[in-house]
């Protein structure tokens, strides 16, 4: 049994909707060869049974590679196929409910947007890591970015636990970010639509 206990630092790979299952695992099983830190699976199409199957698989597949698997919005979901947490956004309940499901040893994120005082706020209700974001463009985040490298300067200040860093982050300009402060760099699309996938898990790896 590996512990719910978060990596120090790395990349944070997070599925994308619209693949299907035997794409998804195959291209999971790459990333995690590839050496990424944290995996989260967000689903916002599939049925709540499918979910379920596909959670249970990347489950395994993450415990194999001993990465926490995070379930993105849904605590009973994390429940149910044994993740190592959950990720709330600032709509998905509060994380005082999901630490009395999942319990005192699971990983629980906050999404900050923005904001330091929203980070602030998770931290003093037990999260274990916040994420800032939109940095850059991007189709998952869609948006102005509004989050810059000065509010992680910033946040590091006050914010004793690990902070991610979201939104149309790629290789090319990753490194400011990581510099400021983010512990962990987030990516949908940079990992899941790149040509070799392996390799740029690799390579962001590496930047850390």
């Amino acid at each position: 049994m590996m512990s719910n206990k978060l990596p120090n630092h790395g990349l944070y790979a997070i599925t994308p909707d619209n693949l299907e299952a035997e794409e998804l695992y195959l291209k999971v099983e790459q990333a995690l060869t590839g050496g990424i830190a944290i995996l989260q699976y967000r689903d916002k199409t599939s049925a709540e049974k499918e979910k379920l199957s596909r959670a249970k698989v990347l489950q395994k597949l993450c415990l194999q590679n001993a990465v926490p698997l995070i379930i993105n919005d849904d605590p009973h979901l994390a429940l149910a196929c044994k993740a190592q947490g959950v990720h709330l956004g600032q709509n998905d309940g509060s994380i005082e409910t999901a630490r009395g499901l999942l319990g005192e040893n699971a990983i629980i994120g906050a999404t900050c947007h923005h904001d330091v005082s929203l980070a602030l706020n998770a931290q003093q209700q037990g999260a274990d890591y916040v994420a800032f974001g939109r940095f850059f463009r991007s189709s998952t985040k869609p948006g102005k970015p509004l989050a810059t490298p000065a509010i992680l300067a910033n946040a590091r200040k006050s914010i004793r636990i690990p902070i991610v860093a979201i939104g149309g982050i790629t290789l090319d300009n990753a490194q400011p970010i990581i510099n400021a402060g983010a512990g962990f760099i987030a990516v949908v699309e940079g990992v899941f639509s790149s040509k070799n996938y392996l390799e740029t898990c690799k390579k962001f790896s590496a930047l850390f």
